[in-house]
């Protein structure tokens, strides 16, 4: 099958063995697989932009697209199951009913051979991250993710608010586990934190109203088309290149321990 798979990408030593993992498994999985990494100009990694940047970059908007962090591994019935009905169904789905952080111990086991169900985790609650499939037209309906977000926090469980007011649904999940590799945690602190929960607060606040999220969410969103010409180039991984081998409303960061 063609299937275009996003992973925003910023090198850092402790991540290159899981973003690798991440490659590998989708070469192993889906033959013919067109990776791009996408990072933006940004200082600070701005994981919302890089999303963004990714998705338009993609020239048919109802083209059928994985947007996939570099440190998550799904399992592949319930991708294909999400890939399916993301043609038609108008909203983002999550191809995963748990998510499991394996952290340093799990991750370990996965790198030695265990299958990944077999690994031990720590189970997410309300995670809503990791691995989005959808469409351009879909992902731009409800503005996209909010660039105004930078450095660690709370970009997706904003994102997931601004869907389910925008939407009239939460995003469609589909059962099945994605698995969070080990990497170094990020800063959870300081005044960029400070200014993501702040912004986080708005979000919150507008939740089931529409006209109020669609005034506060669209004017972040009017800014991606400008940023399309300042993208760097995608880069794509080559097929033969292989590396090694909810219903209710999320209310605080959904986010995993790293």
């Amino acid at each position: 099958m063609s299937l275009t798979v996003l992973i925003p990408w910023r090198p850092q030593p402790s991540r290159v063995a899981a973003f690798d993992a991440v490659v590998a498994w989708y070469q192993r999985n889906i033959p013919g697989v067109d990776i791009r990494t996408i990072d933006s100009p940004d200082d600070v990694f701005n994981l919302a932009r890089c999303r963004n940047l990714g998705v338009r970059m993609v020239d048919d908007a109802h083209e059928v697209i994985v947007i996939n962090d570099a440190d998550t591994l799904p399992q592949l019935e319930p991708l294909l199951a999400a890939i399916t009905a993301a043609k038609t169904s108008g909203l983002v789905h999550l191809p995963y009913s748990e998510y499991r952080w394996l952290g340093a111990a799990g991750t370990a086991q996965y790198s030695t051979g265990t299958d990944l169900r077999d690994c031990s985790f720590d189970l997410v609650r309300g995670a809503c991250s990791g691995v989005y499939v959808t469409t351009p037209a879909t992902w731009w309906s409800h503005g996209g993710q909010d660039e105004r977000f930078r450095g660690w926090g709370f970009e997706d469980a904003a994102w997931y608010l601004a869907h389910e007011t925008l939407l009239g649904a939460v995003p469609q999940r589909h059962e099945g586990n994605v698995y969070a590799l080990h990497h170094e945690p990020q800063l959870r602190e300081g005044p960029q934190y400070d200014a993501n929960a702040t912004l986080m607060a708005s979000y919150r606040a507008a939740v089931g109203d529409p006209s109020s999220m669609r005034g506060f969410v669209f004017p972040a969103a009017d800014v991606v088309p400008a940023l399309a010409s300042a993208a760097p180039a995608s880069v794509t991984v080559p097929a033969a290149a292989a590396g090694p081998a909810a219903s209710s409303t999320p209310l605080t960061s959904l986010t995993t321990p790293e």
